[in-house]
């Protein structure tokens, strides 16, 4: 029987003291001076590519050492600041000037297939690395690749072994004869299952590669709790203590992964949803995850929550309580909707029901996808601008504008698509051992997958469609806007057209109101852009382009950087920030939260299948009891009921974060949601604090 209802789980005083060690990095006395030196190693034997990158894997984790506090039952702790180099600045420039790469260059942002090595282990792993090796013994690309794949392997057992003898030589016996069985057998309990994934995914960044996803963790978790709680091995709080623990741990060394700001580290979970034969997949470590994030309060895992129409209402209050912490999760997925795109974009049922998403929100199946989800984004807000000072100028009909904002979304397409043709993904044969078919069929991961697509975020579409809004009413339909006098409105930036300017602001139609007009516009501009990426039938690597909703850092990049759009029409000036992902533009008064759902649900989400959720920031004063808790919930159905794809509900107050901003020592603790991750808000760069600060905020 699950154990439904009830915020039961609180950190137990040892956990309590955990997270304090880890929030105030405790751990970093642990750190090495330096990395060790893999590059001279490298030349001296000019070892290839691959060998390099399992050398780089076999040296980082003999130079990892050993820590476990006494109070440790989940260990790792990592003690090599920097991940060493296999190439000089020099040799990684030529070797990769044939090309281009993907951000920092090596394979990131997937998902493993966690369920299939935890329950092999890695001495099974191995052993179906030989096995393809003495099969495939002619073909000299396979067996370097497996060599260096049983390389990692090897290295990654003895990092095991070595943290087991650390413990056992200070009486910690248990997590001792924990890692004398995994990583390399199947795991026996839920501890031993913990421990195992908790070595693993470290593993996969030491090695170099970022954004390391959890997948769908209360799927391939449960087998063991269940086990576990069914032969009174473990109780409900004993396992929630353990996995609050593990919970802690993703936290320590989050300062050395890699993102826009700290804490965009893709370590996302995902949990809900259906089975891959069609069947439901929620069980008591779904309620659990929920339970013990709302404790633990901290901003790794990133909780992802699957539902639908029919989801039970008691585990959407639960995933209210969570939004109600202020962490900016759970973010829902509507397997109504994505589960049908996926299979509209060549998806394989089962695969397309076995869904997670990679950092953010993009979908990608768990050990299935060599998908480099978020190549670039198109600037939805240039489009339309370029498309409206075009006509302004010829002075031609509201159609025109329609056709060049469509035929430069185009371009904007072609030209991505042109640029990442030739993409080069640097061999991964650690990554690899943990994904399907690689060690089976002796091609590493960089070689591809089975789904090898990629993902273009259609970025800053409401304030686009705002500004095409405004256009149709004021210019082509009212005239009461002149061609000529909006065209000098916006060179000058609004400059003596604070009128004109405050008449686009606050009179013309706008995205987040279930307006027809302006909402209309919003959907012709993501037919235009699905047009322009179905339009591709290669990317270059055997895989489509993915049209997606999402903005991520591009709301900032696209108004202030290199790429920045100047004032627009929908009253905006140069300089002023876009609203995130699916939401209404910042200066837009809308009606509510409900009005919001309707407008960005009216998207053909059956063509637009890269992810990207409607985000929303609520009141803290909306979860002042449980009435107000169970109206969240029933909101958050509504979402799934009228079609939307994903939702992002966080939780806002305007005068705390402008306090934080002022006293950050007293708010060091303060989380936010950013786009498609949460960070401590005292920890962001000014620009995302004051996009933030100028969010909407709803009451439903």
């Amino acid at each position: 029987m699950m154990q439904k209802l009830g915020l039961t789980t609180h950190l137990t005083e040892r956990l309590q003291i955990m997270k304090q060690r880890v929030r105030d990095g405790a751990h970093k006395k642990f750190r090495q001076a330096r990395s060790p030196d893999v590059l001279a190693e490298c030349e001296t034997e000019q070892l290839s590519w691959p060998r390099r990158m399992s050398r780089l894997t076999r040296r980082m984790c003999e130079a990892e050492q050993p820590v476990i506090e006494p109070d440790e039952k989940i260990v790792f702790t990592r003690t090599v600041p920097e991940v060493a180099h296999i190439y000089s600045p020099l040799q990684w420039k030529q070797i990769t000037a044939a090309g281009s790469l993907h951000e920092l260059g090596p394979i990131s942002n997937i998902c493993a297939n966690w369920g299939h090595v935890l329950s092999q282990g890695l001495s099974k792993r191995k052993t179906v690395a030989m096995d393809t090796r003495r099969r495939l013994a002619g073909d000299s690309e396979a067996v370097e690749f497996l060599d260096c794949a049983i390389e990692a392997i090897d290295a990654v057992l003895a990092l095991a072994q070595k943290h087991a003898q650390a413990a056992r030589r200070i009486g910690c016996e248990e997590i001792a004869e924990i890692l004398e069985h995994v990583p390399a057998h199947p795991p026996r309990t839920f501890h031993e299952a913990l421990q195992s994934l908790r070595l693993l995914q470290a593993v996969v960044w030491i090695s170099s590669h970022y954004h390391v996803g959890l997948g769908r963790f209360d799927q391939y978790m449960w087998p063991y709790l269940k086990a576990d709680l069914e032969t009174s091995r473990l109780n409900i709080a004993e396992a929630e203590e353990l996995l609050a623990e593990f919970f802690i741990s993703l936290n320590k060394d989050s300062d050395l992964y890699p993102g826009v700001q700290q804490g965009d580290n893709g370590q996302s979970l995902m949990v809900g949803g259906l089975k891959p034969d069609g069947s439901d997949d929620v069980n008591e470590l779904t309620w659990m995850v929920l339970r013990v994030s709302c404790a633990a309060e901290m901003i790794d895992p990133k909780i992802n929550l699957r539902i639908s129409s029919k989801t039970d209402l008691d585990l959407l209050e639960l995933a209210a309580e969570l939004t109600r912490k202020g962490l900016g999760f759970p973010q829902y997925s509507n397997d109504d909707v994505v589960i049908g795109a996926l299979v509209e974009h060549g998806y394989d049922i089962e695969d397309a029901r076995d869904y997670t998403v990679a950092a953010c929100w993009e979908f990608i199946i768990p050990g299935k996808g060599m998908e480099i989800v978020n190549v670039d984004a198109v600037s939805m807000p240039a489009a339309v601008d370029r498309g409206i000072r075009s006509s302004l100028a010829a002075k031609d009909s509201f159609e025109a504008v329609l056709r060049r904002v469509a035929e430069d979304i185009s371009r904007q397409v072609k030209k991505i698509v042109k640029i990442k043709s030739n993409m080069i993904l640097p061999p991964a044969p650690y990554y690899s051992v943990l994904m399907d078919d690689c060690l089976e069929r002796g091609r590493d991961l960089s070689k591809g997958a089975k789904y090898n697509n990629y993902g273009i975020h259609g970025a800053c579409a409401a304030d686009a469609a705002d500004a095409l809004a405004a256009v149709k009413k004021f210019v082509f339909d009212e005239k009461s806007i002149g061609f000529e006098e909006l065209l000098e409105a916006l060179d000058n930036n609004y400059e003596g057209y604070e009128s004109l300017r405050e008449k686009l602001v606050s009179d013309a139609p706008k995205v987040g109101n279930n307006d027809d007009c302006a909402d209309s516009l919003l959907v012709k501009l993501f037919d235009f852009f699905a047009d322009a990426c179905e339009a591709v039938k290669d990317n270059g690597r055997g895989g489509i382009i993915r049209p997606g909703s999402g903005s991520a850092m591009y709301y900032l990049w696209l108004a202030r950087g290199e790429k920045a759009t100047g004032a627009t029409a929908e009253g905006r000036k140069e300089g002023e920030l876009f609203s995130a992902n699916l939401s209404p533009s910042l200066s837009a008064a809308v009606r509510g939260p409900v009005s919001v759902l309707q407008s960005f649900s009216k998207i053909n989400y059956r063509r637009i299948c890269n992810g990207g959720p409607i985000t929303m920031e609520l009141s803290d004063t909306l979860f002042a009891d449980k009435q107000s808790i169970r109206k969240v919930a029933m909101f958050v159905r509504s979402f799934a009921q009228l079609g939307g794809q994903q939702l992002q509900l966080n939780t806002l107050n305007p005068e705390t974060l402008k306090d934080a901003r002022k006293n950050p020592q007293a708010h060091k603790n303060l989380i936010v949601r950013v786009w498609g991750w949460s960070g401590y808000f005292c920890e962001l760069a000014p620009e995302y604090q004051d996009q933030i600060i100028a969010r909407h905020e709803y009451r439903v």
